[in-house]
């Protein structure tokens, strides 16, 4: 901020400051550098301030800018004030430092021009009217790309929008576009304000100022397996040349293309799986495509395997991929027409029409044919069978013991039995006869289908009766009963428990004796003494099994226990009736028989009695117990018991006692005689054991000293003996130890004699080799060199220095530095020995010559 009690401004170089003359209220400019003094009329209102210095490819926007004349020169009113172009900008790119003239603002600082690179561009926009450099005339709202690479140079008619980046288009790719308004895209093609279109080549695509980029869309990749389903969104052609109606829908395989890219008038509905069958396999098409690619509507095509093809769009699979009956020699299939058509045989057949084909084949059903069911044989034994209905005239009848397959005009057939016979038919008419029903019991549920079954036990009957024919049976066991489709089982409801009630047992088999049932009946005596008496009586059926009325008796009674003990109870209450109290405790035996059985023709009670009704004999009666009603009468008889029963008591126990005392006396006799045989044993015995004590002393006391000395001679043999050893062994080791050492040294040194032997062969070789390369290499040098040569060598130096001294004229020279003294006597001596004649040397053969 600007100190105002200053009057003197020092201005650097690149700075400026604003000053108002405060009598004409004008502002001017200063520019540094410069000493300003300001005057007491002047106000220095913005400064110093560093002048604007803008560097290459950087610019800066500044508002209200100054006037210029043509001559770049800065306009001026009649009052010395700058025009300013106000709401006006001006964008100054680099050139030199400048000032800000008062009025002008920096609007936006110092920024860099904005640098393109390749596959971008800036879409601009027009803001004003101008015309470009080029010529080319911009009007207001007009948006155009300035594409990279390359510097952006901004103006002030003109607005930036956005940074557009180029769309790299891979392969198996293309972008979607779709025009803001009315343009002309990079093909050279009209486009209407969103139209949509599909860029597919590869490479950097850039869109233009009215385009969009819609969205990338990858290609789908069609295989053997894989086919695209699409639909049109719009009438069009496509890729492949046809024309698509609005709504079609069609298939893309790989006979098609490789991979598609769907347009924008087309959507891909899914992506469509091969349906693939086996030689095992079939499919019904439904609504298949015809041949002119239109769908048939209601129809259906057959397809067997093996085969791969794709569904068309429309169609469906009915059921799925299905497998090929495969028909066994038991198995069979039912099936039914349709649709009128004629078979592999040439045979006619009418929607409605049922027949059977038997196996061993497979079959395929045509379109035309409805497999209603599979068929089986059911392997029956010879007491096993199922009920078949004949479904045209509703006959069933019962196919026992043969494998049988049920034709296309059969069923099997449920027979209905009552809960209680079904119950029954679970049980064991003998192990189970005295277990009452629960009802937490679950029965294993039968299979209505076969034919019911019952086995009949020993000494029992079932009665079954035909509802058709009206008739019935009886079968005697053991057996097995096989109920026909018409044939219900006699039920038998029975009295039980005791006292005996109605109903209470529910079987199917009557069992024929011998057995018993036991029943509580009350009876009064003549003196009104009333009595509760449980009576058990043996029963059998004395029944022909070979007469068919006979055995049919059997039936005649529901109730056969029932009915017997209440005709028994009669008899028994009229005959007690005439007795007495006191008579009939004495001969209740007697008195219940004779009332039951009766009297013959000699007065002697009769041994059974017998139901002619159905031939039911009551053997015997037994009394298992008489208790009196009344309480005073049971006390009583009470009494009269206990006082018998208390005699009976006191004279056995007498009887017992005198018998346990002489059974003592006896005991005690034998205990006596047998102690004094025991005690002659003992003493035999033990003068045995004297005898063998004193024996086996004097063994020990002589046999201790012998082997003791036995054992000192042995353990002293034992120890000389294992001395020697232990020596021997000493002196082996020694002269083993002593042999391997000795060969140990031996094989040390021939070893070490080898290796220096070796060595020195080696070496010798190697001098040997060594010489003769010397040899051959110096003959060699003096072969190429010559005997001449080597003589002109040898003799060059001489030769050169005798030629020298010729050409000087001097006899012999020395030649010093000066700085070392020399000998002179050394040196003529040396000379002068260089001249004296070579002493001759004796050669021996001098003399022999």
């Amino acid at each position: 901020m600007t100190n105002q009690n200053n009057s003197v401004f020092r201005i650097p170089p690149y700075y400026f400051i604003h000053v108002l003359d405060l009598n004409e209220n004008v502002t001017r400019l200063i520019i540094g550098p410069k000493t300003f003094v300001k005057q007491d009329n002047e106000k220095v209102v913005y400064g110093p301030e560093k002048m604007i210095i803008i560097p290459p490819n950087y610019y800066c926007i500044v508002e209200n800018p100054v006037l210029r004349d043509d001559t770049n020169n800065v306009m001026f009113d009649k009052n010395n004030s700058v025009l300013l172009a106000f709401a006006d900008t001006e964008i100054r790119f680099a050139r030199e430092p400048f000032p800000l003239y008062p009025g002008e603002i920096l609007k936006q600082n110092i920024t860099p021009l904005r640098i393109l690179p390749a596959n971008s561009a800036l879409r601009l926009k027009a803001i004003l009217d101008f015309e470009e450099e080029n010529g080319e005339k911009r009007v207001a709202g007009d948006e155009w790309l300035f594409e990279g690479p390359g510097t952006y140079i901004p103006r002030k008619e003109v607005s930036v929008e956005e940074q557009i980046r180029a769309t790299t288009i891979k392969p198996n790719q293309a972008i979607r576009l779709r025009a803001r308004k009315e343009c002309t895209d990079r093909n050279g093609k009209e486009r209407v304000t969103g139209e949509e279109w599909v860029v597919k080549k590869n490479g950097a695509y850039l869109p233009g100022a009215y385009e969009e980029v819609v969205s990338v869309v990858d290609a789908y990749v069609l295989t053997e397996k894989r086919a695209l389903h699409m639909r049109s969104l719009r009438t069009f052609t496509d890729d492949f040349g046809k024309k698509r109606l609005n709504g079609e829908e069609w298939l893309i395989t790989l006979d098609d293309t490789e991979t598609h890219i769907p347009s924008v008038y087309e959507e891909v509905v899914g992506v469509v799986d091969v349906t693939t069958l086996s030689s095992r396999q079939y499919a019904v098409i439904l609504d298949p495509i015809g041949e002119d690619g239109k769908p048939q509507l209601g129809k259906k095509r057959l397809v067997k395997g093996e085969k791969s093809f794709f569904l068309q769009p429309g169609e469906k699979l009915e059921k799925g991929i299905q497998d090929v009956f495969v028909l066994g020699e038991d198995e069979g299939l039912i099936l039914k027409c349709i649709e009128a058509f004629e078979d592999e045989n040439k045979q006619q057949k009418s929607p409605g029409d049922r027949w059977m084909i038997k196996g061993p084949t497979d079959y395929v059903p045509p379109v035309e044919v409805e497999v209603v069911t599979r068929r089986k044989a059911i392997p029956l034994d010879e007491n096993e069978g199922i009920y078949v209905r004949d479904i045209k005239s509703g006959k069933v009848r019962a196919i026992v013991g043969q494998t049988y397959m049920l034709n296309q005009d059969e069923e099997l057939w449920e027979k209905q039995l009552p809960n209680d016979v079904e119950k029954l038919l679970a049980k064991d008419a003998l192990a189970e006869r005295n277990t009452r029903d629960s009802k937490n019991d679950t029965l294993k549920a039968r299979v209505k289908s076969q034919v019911v079954t019952y086995r009949v036990p020993h000494n029992g009957a079932v009665q079954v009766y035909d509802y058709k024919e009206k008739k019935s049976r009886v079968v005697f066991g053991p057996d097995l009963v096989m109920l026909g489709p018409d044939e219900q089982f006699t039920l038998i409801s029975i009295s039980g428990d005791v006292p005996k009630k109605p109903n209470v047992i529910k079987a199917l088999c009557l069992l024929l004796g011998p057995d018993f049932f036991t029943d509580i009946i009350q009876i009064e005596t003549s003196d009104h003494a009333r009595l509760s008496l449980k009576l058990s009586y043996s029963w059998y059926f004395k029944i022909n099994k070979e007469d068919e009325k006979e055995a049919c008796k059997l039936f005649n009674v529901p109730d056969f226990v029932g009915d017997a003990c209440k005709a028994v109870a009669s008899r028994i209450r009229g005959a007690v009736a005439s007795v007495g109290f006191d008579d009939f405790h004495k001969n209740s035996a007697k008195i219940i028989r004779a009332s039951v059985f009766g009297l013959d023709e000699a007065g002697n009670i009769r041994k059974e009695f017998t139901f002619k009704q159905n031939n039911l004999v009551i053997t015997s009666i037994d009394i298992q117990a008489v208790e009196p009603v009344d309480q005073r009468t049971r006390d009583s008889l009470q009494k009269s018991v206990q006082l018998a029963i208390e005699i009976t008591t006191n004279s056995q126990e007498a009887t017992a006692k005198h018998e346990a005392e002489r059974a003592e006396q006896e005991a005690r006799g034998k205990l006596e005689r047998q102690k004094i045989l025991d005690e002659a044993e003992a003493e035999k015995a033990r003068r045995a054991l004297l005898e063998l004590q004193a024996l086996s002393a004097a063994v020990e006391s002589t046999g201790q000293a012998k082997a003791e000395a036995q054992s000192r001679a042995e353990a002293q043999k034992i120890e000389g003996e294992a001395a020697v050893e232990q020596a021997r062994l000493k002196a082996d080791a020694a002269k083993i130890e002593a042999q391997s050492e000795l060969e140990r040294l031996t094989h040390a040194r021939n070893a070490e004699l080898g290796y220096v032997r070796e060595q020195n062969e080696i070496e010798i070789s190697k001098q040997t080799q060594l010489s003769e390369v010397e040899v051959n290499k110096f003959k060699k040098m003096v072969d190429a060199i010559g005997a001449q040569t080597l003589r002109e060598m040898a003799t060059a130096g001489p030769d050169l220095q005798v030629k020298m001294l010729q050409a000087l004229g001097l006899q012999s020279t020395l030649i010093t530095d000066g700085s070392n003294p020399i000998n002179l006597f050394n040196t003529a001596n040396g000379l002068i020995g260089n001249f004296s004649p070579k002493k001759q040397k004796h050669n021996p053969e001098d003399d022999v010559d």
